[in-house]
């Protein structure tokens, strides 16, 4: 995923991935390609730090009866990133349980989950909201 072109051109990096896919690490260097016309981190550049991950992550813990999709999202800038700056995606398995069996009663459940990027002082720069679909096949 590092490689995948839009990640490798903003500079986004997978810095840990867990072996049963319910925690992921991303990070984000300043860098002059992903930098805005103020010297901070390009807002984009945040936002694509934040997809697709959960809807990869659901794919991954579920399996290939449930079609899962990013439905929507939305980003609230709270202040300048600069520096390095990382997201933390976390499932429990609670969480996945409940989704499937939520999928299960249902014809589609959508649900949302947030999502925060902090800076290297571990203050939050932008907080994103996923709205995700889950459908039973």
């Amino acid at each position: 995923m590092s490689l995948w072109p839009p990640y490798l051109g903003a500079g986004i990096k997978i810095t840990n991935i867990s072996k049963d896919f319910l925690m992921l690490d991303v990070a984000m260097n300043l860098k002059w390609y992903n930098r805005n016309f103020v010297g901070t981190h390009f807002g984009g550049s945040l936002f694509s730090m934040t997809d697709p991950f959960y809807m990869l992550m659901l794919i991954k813990s579920l399996g290939s009866e449930y079609i899962i999709w990013d439905k929507a999202s939305k980003i609230e800038f709270i202040k300048p990133g600069k520096g390095t700056v990382k997201a933390h995606f976390e499932f429990t398995q609670d969480e996945i349980d409940e989704i499937r069996q939520h999928a299960e009663s249902k014809k589609k459940y959508l649900f949302n989950k947030e999502v925060f990027i902090f800076d290297e002082q571990g203050d939050i720069i932008a907080k994103v909201e996923k709205t995700l679909y889950v459908k039973k096949i």
